[in-house]
């Protein structure tokens, strides 16, 4: 459990767990909305993989995350009191009204 809670102590994994909250998203949509980098964004999900806290699918070559904290009542709980910073619900606008993306 520790080692967990370290991990929702960094700011961008636990904004990227939050947004995984409405469903998988892509890694390109991740870099848009959180606008840093794909390797930064890639290596918070590697970290968050490999706790278990999120799941990865590939389609082509691109790959998905979703949540997987069913079995981690302490890390939804966590998340049911985070909000998202008012500039990434502003990206998050920005990108449902572009087309660019891997779909």
């Amino acid at each position: 459990m520790i080692t967990i809670l370290k991990l929702l102590a960094d700011r961008t994994r636990l904004t990227i767990l939050t947004l995984l909250k409405d469903g998988e998203r892509c890694v390109c949509d991740l870099v848009d909305i959180l606008q840093t980098t794909q390797p930064n964004i890639s290596q918070h999900l590697r970290k968050l993989k490999d706790s278990g806290l999120v799941q990865e699918s590939r389609r082509g070559q691109w790959a998905y995350y979703s949540l997987s904290v069913d079995n981690k009542s302490y890390v939804q709980a966590v998340m049911s009191e985070v909000t998202l910073p008012d500039n990434i619900l502003e990206n998050m606008k920005k990108k449902c009204t572009s087309n660019d993306c891997c779909n």
